[in-house]
């Protein structure tokens, strides 16, 4: 039999049908029941097991994942932990169907679905070739950086609110370059194709393919500039097996350690 289950775009992100909620809704009634199941058979064996399935925004992943994955399965040894990675939209749909128990991303287009924890506060800051002429700056305004080349990261959802850190101010960045590969990126500014902006910290400040970055805090005294809020995506009403309870909350101890604001910059002053 086929179901009209499809998603739409809105402005706000993705949306489903009221079939495609239905079924949803219906999903996660059947695994809420297998997550109490695997919860009852932790209980009698006096330990926490059982599948958890953890995605993790693309872009974060390779400096977040790995650490937190390890720390975690150390601690619960018992609990079968896999990994998944996408972008933003990719964890929406992951989620929505029940292929992913919880997933770590920005707080970006969060549909009503789905229930956002924030974990930390990730302001933004420029990247620069280590021989750029703001690369010895403590800090750096939007508007000095309109009129340089930008390498623009165009992720879903993500490339809105870089831009959104200049329209907000009236101004309009010189894009010269898109790309949705943070590493290319990376390699490209440190080559001196242009600046770009980014939330995450990676230590050491090396591109990819060893060429050195710089990292200055984007400030405006006029306007605010906001940070992104990195945390915790959920369904929302899902039932949250003690499993993924315990890795909520390893999550709220151990994420702002690894990603926090106050990581080295790599600033070159």
């Amino acid at each position: 039999m086929a179901c009209n289950c499809s998603s739409g775009v809105t402005r706000t992100g993705l949306s489903l049908t009221d079939a495609g909620r239905r079924m949803v809704a219906e999903a996660q009634s059947v695994l809420a029941a297998a997550g109490r199941m695997t919860d009852l058979a932790s209980e009698i064996a006096g330990s926490l097991r059982g599948p958890l399935t953890v995605g993790c925004l693309q872009t974060v992943a390779q400096m977040l994942l790995p650490r937190l994955r390890r720390s975690f399965s150390d601690r619960y040894p018992a609990v079968v932990f896999a990994q998944a990675e996408g972008h933003q939209a990719d964890l929406f749909a992951a989620l929505r169907s029940g292929k992913m128990d919880l997933a770590l991303t920005y707080e970006l287009e969060v549909p009503p679905d789905l229930r956002f924890t924030p974990l930390v506060a990730l302001p933004p800051h420029v990247l620069l070739a280590a021989d750029h002429p703001l690369a010895a700056r403590s800090r750096i305004t939007p508007a000095e950086l309109t009129g340089l080349p930008m390498v623009l990261p165009d992720l879903p959802f993500g490339g809105d609110y870089f831009l959104s850190l200049f329209s907000r101010r009236g101004l309009k960045p010189r894009i010269v370059e898109r790309t949705r590969d943070m590493g290319l990126m990376r390699a490209m500014v440190a080559n001196g194709f242009g600046y770009s902006i980014a939330n995450i910290r990676l230590v050491p400040g090396l591109a990819p393919d060893g060429a050195p970055l710089c990292a200055v805090p984007l400030e405006d005294a006029d306007v605010p500039v906001e940070p992104l809020h990195f945390g915790i995506l959920l369904p929302e009403g899902a039932v949250e097996a003690r499993r993924v309870r315990a890795f909520v909350d390893h999550c709220r101890s151990d994420v702002p350690l690894i990603i926090g604001p106050g990581r080295p910059a790599g600033a070159c002053r």
